[in-house]
């Protein structure tokens, strides 16, 4: 905290939002905290689903349970203060704002969060990758020790992802302006602010989140492409519940990574569309992502299905 009030000249950022209409404010303070609560719950239910249902101790659900966890923690970094803003600026006229402090904590938290599930997701691509094309050693590969190893992985490869580029931008310069355009700091947008030649940290964000975004998310439809072609050479029974959750994931892989990398492979273009791709990035992924799972999938709607019996029944 130090080191940021000596360099900078400015205690607070100024958060523009997605408008200014006082109208539209209530309204997207309404959808927000709507999509908000689902996104607990939704996420909540899996993992309690996960850890108490023995029907889903399998390393699938296993991993889609810490998958759920990175998705309530994602969106949990913006979220709340992005709803208390909405009524600050509707009830009480103030500008939405944030302390230098606190963007700069929101930008590591979501940056972390952001590498560990994709680091999760591309496991889980494994996890499937293993069950598909070599089924006879899925028991052998996919052990309780390889499953703690590609958790370890996923929570270390988010943090050197948000380290490597919060250690640069920790030190930076703020003179003014202030503003953000967006509902939360976003990194791109805040480097823009500095008043310091930060060429070399715009292309450190390139490579870091965007480009790594873009050849993770090549690799793994090649995966998903290869395991598709393996399912088509099976009988239809065989393979149209393997097929189910491969669509599944293959949605969730394409809602994550397609805007992180119109964000972040080329973040420093002036785009008005940039602030909707990160609300759908942070906000829309994560309560997507639970409906996406329980919809394809036929054993966590049932387990789903037997602990809302349960707790029903535990209220009587």
């Amino acid at each position: 905290m130090d080191i940021l009030n000596k360099n900078s000249n400015i205690s607070e950022f100024i958060l523009l939002g997605l408008s200014s209409s006082r109208e539209i404010q209530i309204c997207f303070f309404v959808t927000f905290i709507v999509i908000y609560a689902a996104i607990i719950v939704g996420n909540v239910l899996i993992v309690v689903s996960v850890m108490f249902d023995h029907h889903l101790h399998s390393p699938m659900y296993f991993l889609l349970a810490n998958l759920s966890f990175f998705d309530l923690c994602l969106s949990s970094v913006a979220t709340p203060k992005v709803i208390s803003d909405f009524l600050r600026k509707h009830f009480l006229r103030k500008r939405k704002t944030i302390s230098l402090w606190g963007c700069m904590v929101q930008m590591f938290f979501m940056h972390f969060f952001g590498g560990g599930e994709m680091s999760l997701l591309i496991a889980m691509a494994i996890d499937r990758y293993v069950a598909i094309c070599k089924p006879l050693y899925y028991k052998t590969i996919m052990t309780h020790r390889m499953l703690t190893v590609l958790l370890l992985l996923s929570w270390t490869v988010g943090l050197i992802h948000t380290t490597s580029q919060m250690a640069f931008t920790v030190g930076l310069p703020f003179c003014g302006p202030n503003v953000v355009d967006s509902i939360f700091c976003d990194l791109p947008l805040v480097i823009r602010l500095a008043c310091t030649e930060t060429y070399i940290l715009q292309l450190l964000v390139i490579a870091d989140s965007g480009l790594l975004s873009l050849v993770c998310f090549i690799l793994l439809l090649i995966s998903y492409t290869t395991m598709l072609v393996t399912l088509r050479r099976r009988s239809v029974s065989a393979s149209s519940k393997a097929l189910s959750t491969l669509t599944a994931h293959i949605t969730v892989v394409t809602l994550f990574f397609g805007p992180a990398i119109s964000i972040y492979a080329f973040p420093f273009n002036s785009y008005s569309v940039d602030k909707f791709l990160s609300v759908f990035y942070s906000i829309i992924t994560p309560f997507l992502n639970p409906i996406i799972y329980t919809l394809r999938n036929q054993e966590m709607k049932a387990a789903m299905k037997r602990l809302s019996e349960y707790l029903f029944e535990s209220r009587k």
